[in-house]
């Protein structure tokens, strides 16, 4: 059950920043986008190939899904989109926050996958990290094991895939349900949405290749930020290149337009005309975890309202 505490100031820290710096110099500043690309095992024959099909994420929407989405959101008097696109940037607001119930399944064949307690909460920590300047913390409640190979092996929207989540969830609409396998397909993970909850709430959840954990060996996506970014999805966010240069976007106006997914770390990539350049330092993004510290201040206004409507109390 989530527990809200007194409201908190978002300051104008990371969060609010520049998306056109390098953080603290941990990678090279580069578009990977085109660059070939070796992922467990299978050669792609560039990065966003990889992405193309559907491996970087696998909670990606269809224009006419998002339509749908957020005629539902304006019915239900949830967070409404800007009339077009900002440049970023924005000071400080007070934000309901709370702390998120963490029940983490460690889904293994065997040796494989079986991460330890410490290796769960590093993760956790990661996500702590990633959300301090938003107001949402994680509290890791409880830890379980299990060994099988099908389930390990999950696939979106696969029998395996029903039946773990069906035996391993726990908690309610407002707990956070972290799945950790070793995904068929090559996926990094994937994602349920809030609104999604009321008419499936078994599979609520989020599921990250075990791989990406902090240390794992899923370079360049081994520091966590998986794990972030699909619970940006959890929590109500879209991509950020979302819509391409369109007006509306992934209908978030401090996250610049973008015409595609940023790979690797292009600094001071400049895709559509407007104001601010490309979003490559968000969370919604898909660049390589060293690249990533950032959410907007209207991001986390959107999980806000979402996550009180659709998962609070439900």
């Amino acid at each position: 059950m989530l527990r809200f505490g007194s409201g908190l100031v978002l300051l104008g820290l990371a969060a609010c920043g520049t998306e056109a710096e390098v953080p603290l110099g941990t990678g090279p500043a580069v578009d990977a986008t085109n660059e070939p690309f070796e992922f467990q095992g299978v050669q792609y024959a560039t990065r966003g190939e990889w992405a193309e099909a559907g491996h970087r994420c696998g909670s990606e929407l269809t224009p006419i899904e998002i339509d749908a989405i957020e005629k539902r959101l304006a019915r239900d008097g949830v967070f409404a989109a800007k009339d077009k696109k900002a440049g970023g940037g924005g000071g400080g607001v007070v934000v309901a926050g709370g702390v998120i119930n963490v029940y983490y399944h460690v889904i293994h064949s065997g040796t494989s996958g079986d991460s330890t307690s410490a290796e769960v909460q590093d993760q956790v920590d990661v996500l702590n990290a990633a959300y301090a300047g938003t107001g949402w913390s994680f509290t890791l409640v409880a830890t379980d094991w299990t060994d099988d190979a099908a389930w390990y092996a999950m696939s979106p929207g696969s029998v395996a895939e029903s039946a773990a989540k069906a035996a391993l969830r726990q908690g309610t609409a407002d707990d956070l349900n972290l799945y950790s396998a070793n995904p068929a397909g090559g996926y990094l993970g994937w994602a349920t949405f809030p609104w999604d909850y009321t008419f499936d709430p078994l599979d609520d959840g989020v599921v990250i290749l075990t791989d990406s954990i902090p240390g794992g060996a899923a370079v360049p996506y081994n520091e966590g930020d998986t794990a972030v970014h699909e619970v940006g999805h959890w929590l109500g966010l879209y991509h950020s290149f979302e819509g391409g240069c369109s007006r509306s976007g992934d209908l978030v106006s401090d996250t610049p337009s973008e015409q595609s997914a940023a790979f690797g770390c292009p600094v001071a990539r400049d895709t559509c005309n407007g104001a601010g350049v490309d979003p490559i330092t968000n969370f919604m993004d898909y660049t390589d975890d060293y690249c990533m510290f950032a959410f907007t201040t209207l991001q986390d206004s959107r999980m806000d309202s979402i996550f009180g409507t659709y998962r609070f109390g439900k």
